[in-house]
């Protein structure tokens, strides 16, 4: 008994050295992981702050000023003007547009008076638009046409109608010399490639057409406008007249490019539209300027930074790089970025090239819509670009156990959302193609399906006109809007969110017997705050506890050892007889513990031997809960089983009567 019982006091010891080595591991292996974290977070932020400031450098709330007052000189009617009708969103007609053209546009791009009618003088004879705004050489005026006979008339109105003029298409486009010939506006003029073609609300318009300028004195305008308009340059086969002239405010900095759109339909009459553009094209003047400058120096060196540590990761991981919806979230944002880079500098020349050509000749249109709509999209861009960067946010805070349910409660309820995504879309997109047949032509917000489904999602928020549906049919509507309020708002969005609801339920549950290592990473920040302000000579370093007490225990350790060596002959002989009272008392320990039961002794000592990791604790609280789901379910079947045979033995029993 005794050899036995010495045998296994090494063996145990063994166990839980290793099972101790095992936990410190994975604790040094957590805070390993914990602090890549944070120093990427570090790094991340500081890219962050960098492209927050180059894409808010773009922006200021003048942009917003310049184009009002734009807006409100050529957009909208002069109160001064006895005729309202003249005004560009008044505009209905050919006529009209004419009666826009000599008067409110004529008034707003030539400013040669000042409030009490004294002439202005200016260098050039230049244009300064409410006094301020200098009008960029001359405006342009383009049209587009489309070709006679380029739709079928039905046989029996042959002998009724001879032309017949369709909607805009690129191939009916009308692209042949008219009127006076010797004339270049009565001319087609192609544009470069690299025009951008503008989206209408009747079509799709290429970037050529038949194009004339403005003069640069307001009567030799009207001269010109008055001469086409008695030599009909509009034509029944005209589908879309477009204006376009560009501004500079010195004060901000700023360029203002107009496009004012007038599009004749097939259908007859005309509807307008406009865009103002306010850009930032001249980048670097002021001292902030060139601050800017240096932060988009070391956006740059960031994006370096990044292109690195992609192509490493992409080479030590291979295909297994691509399974994770972050690395995918990284090569956007460098795709991106890398293309915003690209256009800065392209910008940057172009509008030095067009800036010598305009200085060259100020009787020509400096064509600044080009660049201005291409920096509209580099916004665009870059606006998307640093939304998803703040979403990556969320991959160096998954420490914190709050994100951590949220982005869990998400990744365990998509099957159920995807399920219930496509049982709610067949029902949406079974009312709007109900309301586009039934209201779409009478109805503004279902004249096409794409209002259709905007017009649901107002419903379901609440923002809706009733009125229009039910004068459009008085049956139909207020059958569609209750059943779909019914279905769509009462049943589906409360199953949606009740999929949410009991899903993070579930996720809580689980993540409140999961220790969390919040606690440790705040020592871990406090920890490398105290460093840096021990390098940098601000706080005197401090000891660490556990370092004091490896040296208490080592001092503890020398002075027993010293002890030790002093008596060798009876601390050995003390010790040997220790062991052989201790082998002696063993068998007689054993038996009390199997009367007593497990000691304080022995529950310290089984996680030791039993280590389990945080992942394998989390998987089996899952296999045991669906364990006990899948035990009640049972249990409530066999009562079902019983209370069934007990109806049949009671019917047996009153046949047997």
């Amino acid at each position: 008994m005794e050899p036995s019982a010495a045998g296994q006091r090494p063996a145990m010891e063994q166990r839980q050295i290793g099972s101790g080595a095992q936990t410190a591991r994975v604790s040094f292996s957590r805070e390993l992981e914990l602090k890549t974290t944070l120093r990427e977070l570090v790094i991340y932020l500081l890219f962050l702050t960098d492209l927050c400031i180059l894409t808010f450098g773009m922006v200021s709330t003048d942009m917003y000023h310049l184009n009002r007052v734009m807006s409100h000189l050529f957009l909208e009617p002069s109160s001064s003007s006895g005729d309202n009708g003249s005004g560009f969103r008044s505009i209905e007609s050919r006529n009209d547009f004419w009666k826009f053209a000599e008067g409110p546009l004529l008034d707003g791009l030539y400013w040669d008076k000042w409030y009490n009618n004294t002439t202005l003088t200016f260098q050039n004879n230049n244009s300064h638009i409410y006094y301020e705004n200098l009008l960029l050489g001359v405006a342009q005026i383009r049209q587009l046409k489309v070709r006679n006979n380029t739709c079928s008339i039905y046989p029996y109105f042959h002998t009724l109608l001879e032309d017949c003029y369709s909607e805009y298409r690129y191939r009916a486009e009308d692209r042949s010399d008219f009127g006076l010939w010797n004339k270049p506006e009565w001319k087609y003029t192609s544009a470069s490639s690299l025009a951008p073609w503008y989206w209408g609300s009747m079509g799709l318009y290429s970037s050529g057409g038949y194009t004339f300028t403005l003069p640069k004195s307001k009567q030799e305008s009207m001269e010109k406008l008055v001469f086409l308009r008695k030599n009909s340059w509009l034509t029944r086969g005209t589908r879309v007249v477009f204006i376009d002239f560009s501004t500079y405010n010195a004060n901000i900095n700023l360029f203002c490019t107009v496009r004012l759109v007038v599009e004749f339909p097939a259908t007859g009459g005309a509807f307008t539209s406009s865009h103002i553009y306010s850009v930032k094209l001249l980048r670097y003047v002021t001292y902030y300027d060139y601050f800017l400058a240096s932060c988009e120096i070391a956006f740059c060196i960031f994006i370096m930074i990044f292109i690195i540590q992609e192509v490493i990761k992409i080479v030590k991981l291979k295909k297994g790089y691509f399974r994770s919806a972050w690395n995918w979230l990284d090569l956007l944002l460098l795709v991106v970025s890398i293309l915003a880079i690209a256009f800065n500098i392209y910008r940057t020349v172009k509008v030095s090239l067009l800036m010598e050509e305009l200085l060259s000749d100020a009787h020509v249109y400096p064509d600044f819509y080009f660049l201005a709509f291409w920096q509209v999209l580099y916004n665009n861009m870059i606006a998307v670009n640093i939304f998803f960067a703040w979403i990556k946010i969320f991959k160096y805070v998954s420490f914190n156990k709050t994100m951590t349910q949220l982005s869990s409660t998400l990744s365990r309820c998509a099957k159920d959302i995807i399920g219930f995504a496509i049982m709610f879309f067949i029902i949406f997109f079974a009312y709007a193609q109900l309301g586009y047949l039934v209201f779409g032509s009478q109805v503004e917000d279902f004249s096409s399906f794409q209002n259709c489904i905007f017009t649901q999602f107002r419903i379901v928020l609440g923002d809706f006109n009733f009125e229009t549906v039910e004068a459009a049919n008085r049956i139909l509507g207020p059958i569609y809007f209750i059943t779909f309020v019914f279905f769509v708002f009462f049943i589906l969005l409360n199953m949606f969110l009740a999929i949410i609801n009991d899903t993070y339920s579930e996720v809580k549950a689980d993540f409140e017997v999961i220790p969390s290592q919040e606690l440790k990473l705040r020592e871990l920040v406090r920890q490398s705050c105290n460093n840096a302000l021990v390098k940098l000579k601000l706080k005197k370093p401090e000891m660490d506890t556990n370092q004091a007490d490896k040296s208490l225990e080592s001092k503890e350790f020398s002075d027993t050892k010293r002890k030790d060596i002093s008596k060798p002959s009876s601390g050995d002989s003390a010790k040997e007889k220790r062991h052989r009272k201790l082998s002696k008392l063993q068998p007689e320990k054993e038996e009390l513990r199997q009367q007593k039961g497990p000691s304080t002794e022995d529950t310290n000592v089984v996680p030791a031997q039993s280590y389990v990791s945080t992942a394998e604790f989390q998987q089996l609280f899952r296999y045991t809960t669906e364990l006990a789901k899948e035990l009640n379910n049972t249990n409530a079947q066999l009562r079902r089983v019983m209370r069934s045979v007990q109806q049949l033995k009671d019917t047996s029993h009153k046949t047997a009567e």
